[in-house]
């Protein structure tokens, strides 16, 4: 166990952001932090950070507490932020050294280790560049960079892949199983759950500021095994047609997106010629298909929100 948040609460006045929140890192993981707008997953990064204080609980790192004071924790870590934190007046090469300076890096072992990071994230050509003059993907690598360069043990990365063309991505990504192969524990946030299947070894799904599931890929679609899927589309959508299907006995969940219905119901109940009644009395229904359970279905099924309708505090 590399990192363990136990019973963690953290308030901003009235409102609970982190409620009881509990889960381990794993040494040398890559653990995917998954969950809808307003989860909590920045505030929990944040306080993993010590960048952020926490009402109650006990955070430890490295076998030590951490705590806003506690510069030794956050030597050993590096933050990749969804925001590009880059000094644009200065070129790729002087930000890796002016970021290696700050945690500690001198002479040979600066010089050493912004030559190995130039590499690793491919800016040796635009090493002399300003970030204005990069690409957006360019600039993600060089934000990556910046939280590499003093080599961490625990890497987390908040949303870096926002915004970026498919190729980029498909850069950053490999480099993060690249990262996580030498060694670094990685953290990785993201709204596209086709990069958690990638690259994570294992998912924490939160919501309202808790933990609801956790496990690896396969672990939580075995959670939806016993049950039945099915999509469809309805030209007219509508609450009362939710509530019907909702009533149905055997009937788990509804979840409409849209004119997007997906019914997720007990395995065996023998609900779809139902369902599909009840649907076409109440509009054309188009792409009546059945279903195998996926991550996004169990998602769905859990917080009964998509990964991509937004961030998180």
């Amino acid at each position: 166990m590399l990192a363990k948040m136990n019973d963690v609460i953290k308030r901003y006045g009235d409102q609970m952001i982190l409620e009881n929140l509990s889960f381990t890192i794993r040494k040398g993981e890559i653990l995917g932090l998954l969950g809808p707008n307003g989860a909590g997953k920045t505030t929990t990064i944040h306080s993993l950070c010590g960048l952020l204080s926490i009402d109650s609980g006990e955070i430890s790192i490295f076998g030590q507490k951490q705590s806003i004071h506690n510069r030794n924790i956050r030597r050993a870590i590096g933050l990749v932020t969804q925001e590009i934190t880059v000094c644009n007046d200065l070129t790729v090469v002087e930000n890796l050294r002016y970021f290696g300076s700050l945690y500690g890096l001198k002479k040979e072992r600066l010089h050493k280790s912004v030559a190995e990071v130039l590499a690793f994230v491919g800016l040796e050509e635009h090493a002399k560049k300003k970030p204005k003059a990069l690409s957006g993907g360019m600039q993600r690598r060089l934000n990556i960079g910046c939280a590499l360069v003093h080599k961490p043990k625990l890497l987390i990365m908040d949303e870096p892949t926002v915004g970026i063309d498919p190729q980029s991505r498909n850069h950053i990504l490999e480099a993060v199983k690249k990262i996580a192969a030498a060694g670094t524990t990685v953290v990785y946030t993201t709204h596209y759950m086709e990069e958690v299947q990638t690259i994570c070894d294992r998912i924490i799904i939160m919501d309202s500021g808790k933990v609801i599931a956790e496990g690896t890929m396969q672990e939580l679609v075995k959670r939806l095994q016993h049950e039945e899927r099915v999509r469809f589309v309805s030209s007219d959508p509508s609450p009362m047609l939710q509530e019907k299907i909702a009533s149905i006995a055997g009937v788990k969940s509804v979840v409409l997106q849209g004119n997007d219905y997906l019914v997720t119901s007990s395995s065996g109940s023998g609900n779809i010629h139902r369902i599909m009644e009840i649907a076409q009395q109440h509009g054309a229904v188009s792409s009546f298909t059945e279903e195998r359970a996926t991550l996004e279905d169990v998602f769905l099924t859990l917080t009964g929100k998509s990964l991509r309708d937004g961030g998180g505090i």
